[in-house]
């Protein structure tokens, strides 16, 4: 078992290695933190909890990052709790659809047919059965009856890759190995789930980071992001199907309450029976150009939570 932890370790440290040399064009960012911001960033939350107070909002309910791209040589961010970390729901996609594409870029995976449909399910969708296909590409592995010693960590070493990849980032304080799911896990998902002590786990910094690569163009190349830019494009202005879809259910709702006509919107969403999140990057016909990335916890049911927060920051960041 000894030998076979080293080779663990030793197989880790090729496989960052790897990353470090196979991650390419891909550009990462360290925007600034700025006092002006985080003064609007704070007012945004604490207005927002006092607002829903009589519904026993908390600061613990709540967390928000936001960073500022209308100067991308000098890129400016904020955040409340923004390094706390919470269950992203579909938020985790975005993390996946970054990784497949990586994955994509070094000929580990090739594009089909069947694979492009897959992947715009799980982010246009967010189809849970999508994710699930993806998650099983990039790790190599798959659902079945529980393994026991060296079966087992093999399993889970594999499974970790998406997290290697993203450490291998400088993305700190989070966790991104587990499928997104309708109902229970089964077998060695659920044996790997460790009834909850490992499972997906994602901070607003970390989301607002990735989505603002993403926007920049930076994300694994500047063709990649603009593909996946595609994908988490929102017509918020379109025919409403279901108010709580992507487009009209979240970071939406403030734009259409702002009546911002022209305002372009791209996100993923996260919703679940005790989450409520959304990660978006909006531009606005005055020259508005940041991503916001609100998490709220234990008030999935109230939908105006999140866009309040968007409505502040919209509203007061021109000035």
């Amino acid at each position: 078992m000894k030998n076979f932890s080293l080779l663990l370790i030793l197989v880790f440290l090729f496989w960052v290695n790897s990353f470090a040399q196979k991650i390419g064009k891909y550009e990462t960012i360290s925007p600034a933190s700025s006092n002006e911001l985080q003064t609007l960033v704070n007012r945004a939350a604490n207005e927002t909890i006092e607002k829903f107070a009589s519904k026993g909002l908390k600061a613990e309910n709540l967390a928000v990052s936001v960073v500022d791209l209308r100067n991308p040589s000098q890129l400016k961010s904020a955040n409340f709790r923004g390094e706390e970390k919470v269950y992203p729901a579909s938020v985790s996609k975005m993390f996946f659809l970054v990784a497949l594409h990586q994955w994509l870029e070094n000929g580990k995976l090739k594009m089909s047919p069947a694979l492009q449909r897959v992947t715009k399910d799980m982010i246009v969708d967010s189809s849970n059965e999508a994710t699930q296909y993806i998650v099983d590409a990039l790790t190599e592995t798959s659902n079945g009856e529980e393994l026991t010693g060296q079966a087992f960590e093999k399993y889970s070493f594999k499974r970790n890759v998406v997290n290697r990849y993203f450490a291998s980032l400088n993305y700190q304080n989070i966790v991104i190995n587990q499928k997104t799911y309708c109902e229970d896990l089964y077998g060695r998902e659920r044996q790997f789930w460790n009834e909850g002590k490992n499972r997906n786990y994602l901070t607003t910094n970390a989301t607002a980071r990735l989505m603002a690569e993403i926007a920049l163009g930076k994300a694994v190349s500047a063709s990649r992001s603009e593909q996946m830019m595609e994908l988490m494009k929102r017509d918020w202005e379109g025919e409403v199907k279901d108010a709580d879809d992507q487009s009209h259910g979240f970071t939406g709702i403030a734009l259409k309450d702002l009546n911002l006509k022209g305002a372009k919107l791209w996100s993923k969403a996260g919703w679940t029976s005790t989450t409520r999140h959304d990660v978006a990057y909006l531009e606005t016909p005055d020259g508005l150009k940041f991503v916001i990335c609100v998490y709220t916890t234990n008030f999935a049911k109230e939908r105006d939570i999140l866009p309040n927060v968007a409505k502040i920051v919209l509203g007061n960041l021109a000035k």
